[in-house]
């Protein structure tokens, strides 16, 4: 016990390990993200980067801008998805309504439900895509 302001404190203890560093969970520091639309076999078609600190589902209308036209079948290219499927960073209620109004599908899990969606099934298609990334592009920070 140390006396401090007529009070007895604890010690205080050894200052750091040395298998500690910064707090992954420290919003603060800077880092950035990585947002990615991909087709249903794990093709990129959108990629957007930025800051670490930005809300995912800002990006969610510039991801879909992004997409470029699609060929495939005759006629005229493809420019939107029949349906997106995203994580709870993109669930929001009026970014729900402007995809409607696309013509696309929402498929978004919800907020504060519990995890079982389902989603799980189908996201590891993107998160397989990241993987895909080269090194130096995921060492700039975490992805989202």
């Amino acid at each position: 016990m140390v006396p401090l302001r007529g009070r007895l404190l604890p010690r205080q203890g050894a200052k750091r390990g040395l298998q500690t560093g910064p707090s992954p969970v420290d919003r603060g520091q800077a880092g950035s993200k990585h947002h990615l639309i991909t087709d249903g076999h794990g093709t990129p078609l959108a990629v957007v980067l930025t800051g670490g600190n930005r809300n995912d589902v800002t990006q969610l209308m510039p991801l879909l801008d992004a997409i470029p036209p699609v060929r495939g079948r005759r006629g005229r290219p493809r420019r939107k998805p029949d349906a997106l499927l995203a994580d709870r960073g993109y669930d929001h209620d009026r970014y729900r309504e402007r995809i409607r109004a696309r013509r696309i599908l929402p498929v978004v899990a919800r907020r504060g439900t519990p995890h079982g969606s389902g989603l799980g099934r189908y996201r590891w298609v993107a998160e397989r895509t990241f993987a895909w990334l080269p090194a130096p592009a995921c060492a700039l920070g975490t992805r989202g």
